[in-house]
């Protein structure tokens, strides 16, 4: 039977590689996050104040089109972020930093909240959960230059609003993974524990737990 899976977490996390292991573990899709051509993206760097909505009303847009193909694809598929995050994450810290208007912070919301409940969830969220140094590290690994000036303090930021999203997330199950502690990439045994974590969450599992016994007897897989 068809499954669709979203990948989620905070910049640096390891959203992309999850998707690329995971979806070759199980021989599904992988779908990564496309760059889309955001009419609104200059202005807003210029001001963020008066186009900080446009340019959010437009990710959400292109965010919900792509949902709905998922969806609808044929076969399983791995989504590299979803589009909860969009509104539950950026959106929300854009309003809170003073960049959205509470005016058109409740429009973007209104609009967000009537077409998410026609929306199809995934079968299963897959939540990486890091601290910012972990976050930092790997975001240094990377080597990405338009990332190395991200502040702390904003990792942070997105760390909370991520935090008080999933623990009120209820549209699908969700498996919480302490990215911390496991790295796919070093250890093919934490990988291979994510996939079988991942499977007993489909089959209907409700308790799925990462415990430290697990996570370093995987370590030396």
């Amino acid at each position: 039977m068809k499954k669709f899976i979203a990948v989620a977490g905070n910049i640096g996390v390891g959203k992309s590689t999850l998707v690329e292991k995971l979806s070759a573990a199980l021989g599904w899709q992988p779908f990564y996050e496309p760059v889309a051509e955001n009419p609104y993206l200059a202005d807003f760097y210029a001001d963020m104040d008066s186009w900080a909505f446009h340019s959010q009303v437009f990710f959400l847009a292109h965010r919900l089109r792509l949902h709905h193909g998922l969806a609808r694809h044929p076969n399983s598929v791995v989504q590299d972020r979803s589009v909860y995050e969009d509104a539950e994450i950026f959106a929300h810290n854009l309003y809170l930093q003073g960049h959205i208007q509470p005016r058109d912070y409740q429009t973007y919301r209104h609009l967000y909240e009537t077409v998410i409940e026609f929306l199809p969830p995934p079968d299963l969220v897959i939540y990486l959960r890091a601290t910012v140094p972990t976050l930092l590290k790997r975001i240094a690994r990377r080597g990405r230059t338009y990332e190395q000036t991200i502040a702390p303090d904003y990792l942070s930021s997105l760390n909370r609003l991520y935090e008080s999203w999933i623990s009120g997330f209820s549209l699908c199950p969700v498996l919480t993974v302490p990215a911390d502690d496991l790295d796919y990439v070093a250890h093919a045994g934490h990988l291979r524990l994510i996939v079988s974590k991942v499977n007993e969450k489909l089959m209907g599992k409700e308790e799925v737990i990462f415990s430290p016994e697990e996570v370093a007897n995987a370590a030396e897989d």
